[in-house]
């Protein structure tokens, strides 16, 4: 079947019957534009900013998951209660808006979207600081959610029009620098704060009342992210590339996005490449977001660490083995490219594979010191995934879907990843070990069955990736 439609000339399109104004989608074509490419001084900018972006989400992520046992022995809450907090509420709203907030990325100011995501995350995190029940700090994760719903869709479909399809991994790569620098502060100076305000009593504020060490931190950590929000307004825009029509030639008026319908058509007739991407990485986020949700409590239940202990060893993971891997896997998919068409998803699935031993032994180590080794040699190719995944999904999406079909991948990412990875962990402690010092078992079964079964998916989708790049380059 020959799913990128029929070719002609040098224009590619959809051979459904998806049309905008009277121009004819054209997709895969990032980068065939006949538009100059960005200064790199903008591009590059437009990185940075995007890269302090994905910087303060990943210090909110980082910080929460540290303040487990604080939260819970203030507000009596179980694993499964935490699990929740930290998994389900932050998507519960995302399944709500996330596709709407999506369909603007695709024809409106993607700069607008990403500041007003920012703006809508710090806010919300600095109110979870004054939760004092279950239930406030709940709709406070739900905001957050909403927050992050504006972000990745936007910068994506941005990155993917300032640089040459061959070149969007190792774009990727330097963005998410951002996240892990994000994580490692969270955990290096983030663990140090939060020690600090939980070993000082209670503090009485005007307004505010009397506040637990925890709420501080949080109130701390979410108010930065406002500064970044301004600075998204002062980005380059870039043009869409690879659309033969942007407006109406009759009128003017810009186009409006195309109908969900014809999206759900697209990815149903290409569904051999879309849905290992979307089930794979679903599930491995899953494995992710549960082990990173319990990792604190596991050192702190297992080897007695504190949080500021754990903070620096792991913050120190997050700056060195996260980036490092992260570089890598651009650099190995950039060189497989030069004989393989399916360099992006092989790259991903030989990083699942390899890391599969690492990420399973770790919480059975005998010592911290060993748990930790292990730990960072199961990461490092973990994250050889992360750049060839994101650039291997825009490739092979259209200008005009490209917002939306992110929007879905993020969709299963989350509800998969965040919202069910913390509980799926939780509840093998509760139910099947009956422990909580058993937490490390728990950790290693999920990994063990998710991180296998994640791995066999993604090389399903390798080959027919491959066949979509081959006819691409054709």
């Amino acid at each position: 079947m020959n799913w990128l439609g029929e070719s002609d000339g040098n224009a590619v399109s959809l051979s459904s019957p998806e049309k905008v104004g009277t121009g004819t989608l054209d997709p895969l074509r990032a980068g065939d534009s006949s538009e100059p490419w960005p200064s790199p001084g903008r591009v590059w900018y437009a990185v940075f900013v995007l890269s302090l972006g994905m910087m303060v989400t990943y210090l909110d992520r980082g910080i929460m998951v540290l303040l487990v046992e604080p939260i819970k022995r203030d507000l009596r809450l179980t694993d499964t209660q935490m699990s929740l907090l930290m998994g389900f509420a932050f998507v519960c709203f995302y399944l709500l808006i996330a596709l709407p907030i999506a369909r603007l990325v695709d024809y409106k100011s993607r700069r607008a979207i990403l500041g007003l995501g920012t703006a809508i995350w710090s806010l919300t995190t600095a109110l979870t600081g004054l939760a004092r029940t279950f239930g406030q700090l709940f709709a406070c994760r739900v905001g957050v959610g909403a927050g992050a719903a504006c972000s990745s869709p936007a910068a994506f479909s941005l990155l993917a029009d300032l640089f040459p399809r061959e070149k969007l991994p190792k774009a990727f790569a330097v963005v998410f620098f951002g996240g892990f620098i994000g994580e490692g502060l969270s955990l290096l100076v983030g663990g140090t704060v939060a020690n600090s305000f939980l070993q000082a009593p209670p503090r009485t504020l005007p307004l505010l009342g009397t506040l637990h060490g925890w709420q501080s931190t949080l109130l701390v950590v979410g108010l930065p992210g406002l500064l970044v929000a301004a600075l998204m307004a002062t980005m380059h825009e870039p043009i869409s590339r690879g659309r033969s029509v942007t407006s109406d030639p009759r009128t003017g008026a810009r186009l409006k996005p195309l109908p969900i319908k014809d999206v759900i058509a697209f990815m149903f007739k290409n569904a051999g490449i879309f849905l290992p991407i979307f089930i794979s990485m679903g599930i491995a986020a899953a494995l992710a977001f549960g082990t990173r949700s319990w990792a604190p409590a596991f050192y702190m239940r297992s080897f007695h660490w504190t949080l500021a202990k754990y903070g620096l060893v792991q913050g120190l993971i997050s700056l060195t083995i996260m980036p490092l891997g992260s570089l890598t896997g651009s650099f190995f998919a950039e060189r497989l490219a030069v004989k393989h068409d399916d360099a992006n998803m092989r790259t991903v699935f030989i990083g699942q594979v390899l890391s599969l031993p690492g990420l399973t032994l770790f919480p059975l180590m005998p010592t911290a010191a060993s748990a930790i080794a292990v730990s960072a040699f199961g990461t490092f190719f973990a994250f050889w995934t992360m750049a060839p995944m994101n650039a291997a999904l825009q490739i092979v999406t259209p200008n005009q879907m490209r917002g939306q079909i992110t929007a879905l991948f993020l969709f299963v990412y989350n509800v998969i990843g965040s919202g069910l990875g913390p509980t799926f962990v939780a509840l093998f402690t509760d139910f099947l070990f009956h422990s909580e010092k058993l937490l490390g078992h728990s950790i290693a079964v999920a990994t063990l069955s998710l991180g296998s079964v994640t791995a066999v998916i993604m090389w399903l989708g390798v080959k027919p990736y491959g066949r979509a790049i081959a006819q691409l380059r054709a």
